[in-house]
């Protein structure tokens, strides 16, 4: 990061299929090695299987599972006196989807078997269902920020 000047922010465009922000940002978090084409086959392969799975809007339920997987709250390290303290603090907004995506893609990827289109409809289905590791991992996230709402008072 940059010491004097601001970090320009890059302007996401919607993706061609579904016009969302959210799903270009994810289709970035799927490309490896610079294979954007294959990327856009899985995420659309796997909301394809989430419509004939759920026979609603795949775009409806991916935003449904990324509520669900959204964090609030986290804790950081904060050293006082000698001591390193987990603070917790709100996350920003474009922290908030980073982690969403990160952690669902972290998911699916952990999955077995399968195709990773298979695993990612899967794991999309379980957060928009409320169950799968995407939640759990959210849910011990704020568990861990209750736990220690005790040092909230060293927030910077």
């Amino acid at each position: 990061m940059p010491r004097r000047s601001k970090v320009e922010k890059r302007e996401i465009l919607p993706d061609q299929r579904y016009n969302s922000r959210t799903v270009t940002m994810f289709v970035n978090k799927i490309m490896e090695r610079g294979k954007k084409s294959t990327a856009e086959r899985i995420m659309y392969d796997a909301l394809a299987r989430v419509e004939t799975q759920t026979h609603k809007n795949p775009m409806d339920t991916f935003e449904v599972a990324m509520r669900n997987a959204t964090p609030t709250i986290e804790v950081k390290p904060r050293r006082v006196g000698g001591a390193t303290y987990q603070v917790p603090v709100d996350i920003r907004a474009e922290r908030r989807t980073a982690l969403a995506i990160r952690w669902l893609l972290r998911s699916a990827r952990s999955r077995g078997g399968r195709s990773m289109a298979d695993r990612l409809a899967a794991e999309i289905m379980d957060a928009a269902g409320g169950q799968g590791a995407t939640i759990k991992r959210k849910e011990d996230t704020h568990r861990m920020a209750e736990a220690n709402r005790a040092f909230i008072h060293y927030r910077w």
